[in-house]
Formats: C-alpha cells, structure tokens, sequence
C-alpha cells in the first residue's frame, strides 16, 4: 500500500473547504506547523476541542514520516493535555522521531502557545505499510 497525499486531507489539504489547512516547515530535527485555535474549533465554551488538537498532534508526527519517505500510519497515539488551549491561542506544534525498530516507528509532539507554556503533548506508534 502506497500513501499519497492530495488536497482533500482534513489537516493539510489547501483543497477542503472544512480543512485546517496546515503547513508544515523544518526547524532544525523537529517538524513545525502553527495552527490558531478558531472558534469553530471549540469544544467547551472558549477553549479548543481535546479531539481537535489531538488531530493536528497526530497529523504533525504523521507528516513527518512521511517527508522522511516512510510509508506508515498511526497505530497507536497517546495524548497528554496539560491545560486548555483558549480560541484566539496561536500554538506551536514540534514533532521528532524518537526511535525507529524498522516497521515501527516512535515520535513524539508538543504544543505550546505563545508564551511557550506546554499545552499538550503526544506520542505515537506508527506501522510501516
């Protein structure tokens, strides 16, 4: 099974009109994407969606593989929320690989806002397909 990406992906694809639309850069070893937290993003009143933020989480560690041509999906996330992340917060996503056993490979990622306060943290089990 071969990944490809179009522009219909809920995270990144520029092409979905219900989409996050993330862009993702290189800094350093880590993975970056910045995403705002919009009021169509809440869950309770003024903060974001748990489920939300684990997908842009999931979606940075996923991409990363990716750009490193490794052809694998999550198979297991895990997600830490260590505060709620307010509608209007800019927060910056850092993913890395930290440990790659061939068909299975670790990452990990934060979130922080503006002021660099840990706003959620992930790590995730991806599968080679």
């Amino acid at each position: 099974m071969k990944l490809d990406v179009d522009d219909m992906c809920f995270a990144c694809g520029k092409g979905n009109p219900i989409g996050l639309k993330l862009d993702f850069a290189f800094e350093g070893e880590d993975y970056v994407t910045h995403f705002e937290v919009k009021p169509q993003y809440q869950g309770w009143t003024g903060i974001v969606h748990g489920g939300l933020l684990a997908t842009v989480l999931d979606e940075t560690m996923a991409r990363l593989l990716w750009e490193h041509d490794r052809n694998a999906i999550t198979g297991r996330l895990k997600v830490r929320y260590h505060q709620p992340a307010k509608i209007g917060e800019k927060l910056t996503v850092r993913a890395r690989i930290t440990k790659d056993r061939a068909r299975l490979i670790e990452t990990q990622a934060q979130a922080v806002n503006a002021d660099g306060t840990l706003v959620a943290e992930a790590t995730a089990v991806s599968m080679g397909v």
